[in-house]
């Protein structure tokens, strides 16, 4: 088992800056891949960014260049760093994390609010 803890969400200004974290327990050594994902209201749960099984990163066209996923090995910890934040990123962003042994995990999420 997995268990996976978001913090950092907020409220920040179009154009501004805010980086979200996911601190990951458990069976860590069986995690293959690990990611962010959001959802808006109304919207369906949508990949943002994330390490794959194949150790490269991948992204959402929507924030390439304005987001940067990283993480800390040492802390067990993903990041999500987000800059030029726009109103359509507004959601929650949900951590997964998935495992050799074909889990499936998320955290609870963590709510982004970008408004004026």
């Amino acid at each position: 088992q997995v268990q996976l803890v978001e913090s950092g969400g907020g409220l920040v200004q179009p154009g501004g800056s805010l980086r979200v974290s996911c601190a990951a327990s458990g069976r860590l050594s069986y995690i293959k891949a690990m990611g962010w994902y959001r959802q808006a209201p109304g919207k369906q749960r949508e990949l943002v960014a994330a390490f794959t099984s194949g150790g490269s990163t991948d992204y959402a066209d929507s924030v390439k260049g304005r987001f940067t996923i990283s993480r800390d090995h040492a802390k067990s910890t993903v990041y999500l760093q987000m800059n030029s934040l726009k109103p359509e990123d507004t959601a929650v962003y949900f951590c997964n994390a998935q495992t050799t042994t074909n889990g499936n995990y998320w955290g609870k999420g963590t709510l982004v609010t970008v408004s004026s």
